[in-house]
């Protein structure tokens, strides 16, 4: 708009202007969102995260060959995701991980006994593994998980639960020990109980 226009008596009043969203380099910016994308970790320490949480999978998939069972669950896989990649977070605390695992365990049994294997009963399962880590302040997202494969697949409670528990302490101690390698690796755990 020009000044002559804009001073001009006969001109009509201007509609009032929306701000257009600023412009960066990569165009039109968005929105903030609530909240932010965590910082991308610097190389050596996403190679040493993934590293030690592939090595602890391993060794689980290990103790399963010489065992004969299968030891590796997806929601192992989860959990060893969460203490050697945010090893900060309640969901990675020792607490969380093992007892979240049991109580996950519990539930599904539980609900398992109650109702048949169905997805139905699964979710019902995995919601009250919820209710159960809230209430005892075990928060392990991985458990409600535990509990949906324990009501789908039935394993034999005296198998399933001793190496349940033996996997979980296995994931805790080589989060411990990864965090001991390297020298500007956070400290895991922030707390054990």
């Amino acid at each position: 708009m020009s000044t002559d226009t804009a001073l001009s008596p006969d001109a009509a009043p201007a509609p009032a202007a929306t701000p257009a969203p600023a412009s960066g380099p990569a165009g039109p910016r968005r929105p903030r969102m609530a909240g932010r994308a965590p910082a991308r970790p610097a190389p050596a320490a996403a190679v040493h995260s993934v590293s030690a949480a592939t090595a602890a999978l391993l060794g689980l998939v290990a103790l399963g060959a010489l065992l004969h069972e299968p030891v590796l669950i997806p929601p192992l896989a989860a959990s060893a995701a969460l203490v050697h990649c945010a090893p900060a977070l309640p969901l990675a605390q020792p607490r969380s991980v093992v007892v979240g695992h049991l109580l996950g365990a519990a539930a599904g049994y539980a609900v398992g006994a109650a109702a048949s294997g169905s997805a139905w009963a699964a979710a019902v399962a995995a919601g009250v593994t919820l209710a159960l880590t809230t209430l005892a302040r075990t928060p392990h997202s991985p458990a409600c998980a535990t509990a949906v494969v324990i009501v789908l697949q039935s394993p034999a409670p005296g198998r399933f639960v001793p190496l349940l528990l033996g996997s979980t302490v296995l994931l805790v101690l080589t989060a411990f020990a990864a965090s001991r390698v390297r020298r500007a690796a956070p400290k895991y755990p922030a707390y054990w109980w």
